[in-house]
C-alpha cells in the first residue's frame, strides 16, 4: 500500500501494487495510474535445485581485473541430492582436474578479505592488498614462504599506502597463525621484490602518532574531551626530537590524559589496548614529561595540574 494523487478522485488516495501485472491502481475507484512499471528492489526470488535452498543470489561476483578470466569463470557446485546429482557431480570432478591458474589468487583474495573484515578495513585497502599479492606473485619468487605472514604483510603494506596504518600487532591478530617476526621478514621480502620489479623503492608513507589515536582511545572508551586533548598534544609532540616510535608516543600521550582526567585508566588497560608493553610506555612517558607544559592543552590541564602528575 502506498499513497498517490488520483485524477479520477481527485485527491491524494491510498494505491495498491500489483506486482505481477506492474501496475499501481486506486483503491477507491479502481483507475490505473501507471502500468508496467519497473521494480528497482532487490530480487529475492531463488533459482537453486532444491527448494530448501535459500540463497537468493544468482548472479556471479564483480569483475576482478587482477584474474586472467575477469573473475568471471563458472565454478560447478556440489551436487546436493537433486536429480542431477550424477551430471553435476561428474562436471564438478573435471573441473577439478581442469588446470586452473587463478585458483590460488582466487583463494589468497579470499584470505585478505577475510582479515580485512575482521580488521574492519576498507575495500580500498583490500583491493590495494590484493594489487600487491599479485605483483609478487607475478615474480614467481614465493614459492615455498609462508603464505599467511605474505598476505599479512601485503594487507600491512596497503594499510600504509593508503594512510590508514595498523600495527603489525593487530594485523598479527589476525593473521592465521603467523608470528611477527614473519610478518616482518615477509614484508622485507615484498619491499625488496617489488623494488627490484620497478626500480624503484616501494612507497610505504610515514606513521604518524595521530594516525592511531583515536582507535585507541576508542578502545579505551574515552570521553570526546579527552580524545581532543590526546589528538592535539600528539601533534605538538611532533615539534620535539622525542625518538620514540609514532605507536609507544600515543600510548604514552594516551596515559598523560587520561591521568589528568576523573577517569584515570590503568596502565595495563592502556597497554592491551595499544599493544605496547608497559616498560615502553613509562619510558616514553619520561621522554615527553619535559615538554609536557608545550604539549598539552592549556584548555585541558593547568599548568599546576601538570606538576601534580608523578614524576617519572
Amino acid at each position: 500500500m502506498g499513497d498517490a494523487y488520483c485524477s479520477d478522485c481527485k485527491k491524494h488516495t491510498e494505491v495498491v501494487f500489483d506486482h505481477s501485472a506492474g501496475d499501481t491502481v486506486c483503491s477507491e475507484c479502481g483507475l490505473v495510474l501507471e502500468s508496467h512499471s519497473i521494480d528497482e528492489t532487490s530480487e529475492w526470488r531463488t533459482f537453486a535445485n532444491e527448494s530448501g535452498d535459500n540463497d537468493p543470489v544468482r548472479v556471479g561476483g564483480p569483475t576482478n581485473p587482477l584474474l586472467a578470466d575477469g573473475g568471471l569463470s563458472t565454478v560447478i557446485a556440489k551436487p546436493n541430492g537433486s536429480s542431477g546429482e550424477f551430471l553435476s557431480s561428474s562436471l564438478g570432478r573435471w573441473q577439478n582436474r581442469g588446470s586452473n591458474s587463478d585458483r590460488g589468487l582466487i583463494l589468497a583474495f579470499k584470505t585478505i578479505a577475510t582479515m580485512s573484515d575482521r580488521l574492519g578495513l576498507v575495500a580500498t585497502i583490500k583491493d590495494r592488498a590484493n594489487e600487491i599479492f599479485k605483483k609478487v606473485e607475478d615474480q614467481k619468487s614465493s614459492r615455498g614462504r609462508n603464505q599467511d605472514a605474505l598476505l599479512a604483510a601485503c594487507l600491512y603494506i596497503a594499510c600504509r599506502q593508503e594512510d590508514k596504518p595498523r600495527t603489525v600487532k593487530e594485523i598479527c591478530s589476525v593473521a592465521n597463525g603467523a608470528t611477527k617476526k614473519e610478518i616482518g621478514r615477509a614484508k622485507e621480502y615484498i619491499v625488496k621484490t617489488l623494488g627490484l620489479e620497478t626500480g624503484q623503492s616501494v612507497e610505504m608513507g610515514t606513521i604518524h602518532a595521530g594516525d592511531f589515536m583515536r582507535r585507541f582511545c576508542s578502545n579505551l572508551g574515552m570521553n570526546n574531551q579527552a580524545v581532543k586533548a590526546a589528538q592535539e598534544a600528539v601533534q605538538k609532540s611532533e615539534e620535539f626530537d622525542i625518538r620514540r616510535s609514532p605507536i609507544s608516543i600515543a600510548a604514552a600521550v594516551i596515559y598523560i590524559i587520561t591521568q589528568l582526567s576523573d577517569d584515570k585508566k590503568p596502565l595495563r588497560d592502556i597497554s592491551l589496548a595499544t599493544g605496547v608493553a608497559e616498560g615502553t610506555i613509562r619510558n616514553s612517558y619520561k621522554d615527553l614529561y619535559p615538554h609536557l607544559t608545550k604539549i598539552i592543552p592549556n584548555w585541558y590541564a593547568k599548568e599546576e595540574d601538570l606538576k601534580n602528575l608523578c614524576s617519572p
